[in-house]
């Protein structure tokens, strides 16, 4: 078990302090993220492995191993998630920047079933004043539809096993691993789009789809302690299987259908038992910060909350490794 950053790629982004400060910190692995077409030059809604190359030598040039690609921007696959007409072709665009993110020494895909993305309603204050995102069910009902229409809680399952069932063994076959982040909030539906990453059972449902290695889950701590579900269950049953990459370590005041997001320390989650569920199991993955509350005197990114939960997590780790 290691500690890992993610670090957000887009233009004008500082990456090279920001990968500074995670060796600083003494993390070991990079999930680089990127929502947008700003950070990896965009071949017509794909990527080049020369591209990647290059983000996968400057991690490394600092001293850590890029583990992690976390998604590309959903323009790349939005009509494959909505069966729109351009899905085949986006088919065929993710097909080749997968093999080229396996083809580039990166391990691991992380991506998420969510068109209308992440929501969240106005910030609520947490320990000492600091700012924290929450979401409020009846205010998130309020929202206009994002995609035109409404859609169904079938035809967006279907839409997903479609994808799955073409993907996966082209994974297998480049030796890589995809996992899907789980819905935030892990609510019905919003903006008409149902959110299909929502519960226990929605996951177990996706890696019988096709059981592979390949067809994993890039495990959002966060996201499934907001779900109605048991969230120690959880991490036992996907960690003896083998099916989590990496997690999202990071902690929340309450399950849906209300909550604001906490301090690693003061969620609801007792995390030191989480901790010790995954080392039950021998996982040999890394554990990253996510998103942390604001604190006085940060910076926009959150370098000073992020040290915070970088070294709440790296304690955790030799607390329950040295049990």
């Amino acid at each position: 078990m290691r500690s890992g950053q993610g670090v957000w790629i887009s233009t004008g982004f500082h990456e090279d302090a920001v990968l500074q400060f995670a060796q600083q910190f003494g993390c070991t692995d990079v999930a680089l993220q990127s929502y947008d077409t700003s950070g990896i030059p965009n071949n017509g809604g794909k990527w080049e492995k020369y591209d990647l190359v290059k983000l996968r030598l400057k991690v490394e040039n600092h001293g850590m191993k890029l583990t992690a690609l976390e998604n590309v921007p959903s323009s790349f696959y939005d009509h494959i998630m909505l069966n729109g007409p351009r899905r085949d072709e986006q088919i065929d665009n993710m097909i080749y920047t997968i093999r080229n993110i396996a083809r580039a020494g990166i391990p691991i895909f992380g991506y998420n079933w969510e068109p209308s993305l992440v929501w969240r309603t106005p910030y609520e204050l947490i320990r000492g004043g600091s700012p924290a995102t929450a979401f409020n069910e009846k205010m998130g009902k309020s929202y206009p539809l994002t995609h035109h229409r409404e859609y169904t809680e079938e035809e967006m399952w279907a839409n997903l096993e479609y994808w799955i069932k073409i993907i996966t063994p082209i994974a297998e076959e480049e030796g890589i691993r995809l996992g899907i982040h789980p819905s935030d909030p892990p609510v019905p539906s919003l903006g008409g789009v149902p959110r299909l990453f929502r519960s226990f059972a929605a996951y177990k449902r996706l890696i019988e789809i096709y059981p592979s290695d390949s067809n994993a889950i890039e495990f959002c701590q966060g996201s499934f302690s907001e779900m109605q579900d048991d969230i120690y269950e959880m991490i036992d049953y996907f960690a003896s299987r083998r099916k989590i990459l990496y997690v999202h370590f990071r902690n929340v005041s309450n399950p849906v259908p209300d909550f604001k997001e906490e301090f690693i320390n003061t969620g609801y989650v007792d995390m030191y038992k989480a901790m010790k569920i995954y080392k039950k199991h021998n996982f040999d993955g890394f554990f990253m910060d996510d998103h942390v509350p604001h604190t006085h005197g940060d910076t926009e990114w959150g370098h000073r909350g992020r040290a915070f939960a970088n070294g709440y997590i790296q304690a955790m780790i030799e607390a329950v490794s040295k049990q």
